[in-house]
């Protein structure tokens, strides 16, 4: 039952039982299946590095990839309660040694320079991000630190000590950004293009849609509500977004190592949007409740609706028949206005949103990102 997939701890008796709802019908789709086992064999025997391990990806990132047999499993993040979680559930049947535990925060770039020469990953999984939209639109600061400056110190410790593969994982936010995690994640996104140019090594990025289960998703949020028999609150009648599930997630990001071109993102079919108020609604419904749905607004940095592929964007092929690939422009050093973590926040908007204007070749022009 996807309920217990998502449900925080206590919410479940409020649709245990039920069997209206369930992955493909919240999803609008089938499960997408991409064939991972015949893509995950290059783990083997590899040294593996996943920052952002204490995370709902990362540590789910890091149990896949434990199956696989790497020489060794490396897990970084700043977060030692969460990082000690996803440790002890991690599956060590298959690995030589237990995973490495590196308490670390990206934005270190000395420690994290040291961490690199001294462990040599051979392939890095970068899933250490601040994500949350309204957060971030008031903290800027926070999200250039560690979504721009700490993505630049892993991938300069990544390129000076020979990492061979890097999948940095992005967003569906960082396609015509129109906020803080938007800019700052298409920043990243043309970070890690310049490393992989600068290289010739497969560095590459994966766009995410909205990942079901996570801690603080809409739907988290809308089960907690249910649970305590509160108002669910939808930002619009008509918002849509895109939804993969965690397992998706995974198999994208593995698999974009060895798949992609050069400094490319790399992003799954998911079919068409979700209307959130339909989610909502099911839930409604499979809980056996009549609970109120209010409407709370638009907030800063959100859309109407998400795309995967921007208005100046062209898919150059089709690795797989539910993956395309997008050319992402190179942000090299010097480029663009320089990013001042520290100064006043709408100084640090302007500067990322100027950044991802540069990088769509458009100079001071609105094209390629949006301004507020």
């Amino acid at each position: 039952m996807f309920e217990k997939f998502f449900l925080p701890e206590g919410a479940g008796s409020s649709i245990e039982g039920n069997s209206g709802l369930d992955v493909e019908r919240v999803l609008g789709r089938a499960r997408i299946h991409t064939d991972l086992e015949s893509r995950a064999e290059f783990l083997k025997g590899r040294r593996v590095l996943v920052t952002g391990a204490g995370g709902y990806i990362g540590s789910e990132l890091c149990r896949q990839i434990a199956h696989w047999k790497p020489e060794s499993l490396m897990m970084l993040d700043r977060n030692e309660t969460a990082l000690h979680l996803a440790a002890t559930s991690t599956p060590t049947g298959s690995l030589p040694t237990p995973p490495s535990i590196l308490l670390a925060d990206i934005r270190d770039s000395r420690t994290l320079t040291r961490l690199f020469r001294d462990r040599r990953p051979e392939i890095v999984f970068h899933a250490a991000a601040l994500k949350w939209v309204p957060i971030l639109e008031d903290f800027p600061g926070e999200a250039v630190k560690t979504n721009v400056f700490g993505t630049r110190a892993v991938l300069r410790a990544a390129v000076e000590t020979g990492v061979e593969y890097f999948v940095n994982i992005s967003t569906d936010k960082a396609v015509d950004p129109a906020g803080v995690l938007g800019y700052s994640k298409r920043i990243a996104e043309g970070l890690t293009a310049a490393a992989a140019i600068e290289t010739n090594r497969s560095f590459v990025s994966v766009r995410f849609g909205n990942v079901l289960g996570c801690q603080g998703s809409f739907l988290y949020v809308f089960a907690r509500q249910i649970a305590e028999r509160r108002p669910v609150t939808v930002t619009h009648p008509e918002v849509t977004r895109y939804l993969m599930t965690v397992e998706e997630a995974v198999e994208l990001v593995v698999q974009s190592a060895v798949m992609g071109s050069l400094g490319h993102a790399l992003v799954l079919d998911m079919g068409e949007q979700v209307r959130i108020l339909d989610v909502a609604r099911r839930l409604l419904a499979c809980a056996d409740t009549d609970l109120p749905i209010h409407y709370v607004g638009l907030r800063p940095g959100e859309k109407l609706t998400e795309s995967l592929v921007g208005r100046y964007e062209t898919p150059v092929s089709r690795i797989h028949p539910k993956i395309m690939q997008v050319p992402v422009p190179p942000l090299k050093a010097g480029e663009g206005p320089e990013l001042n973590a520290w100064g006043e926040d709408h100084a640090i908007v302007a500067a990322m949103r100027d950044t991802c204007l540069v990088m769509a070749g458009h100079g001071s022009t609105v094209e390629g990102a949006e301004t507020r």
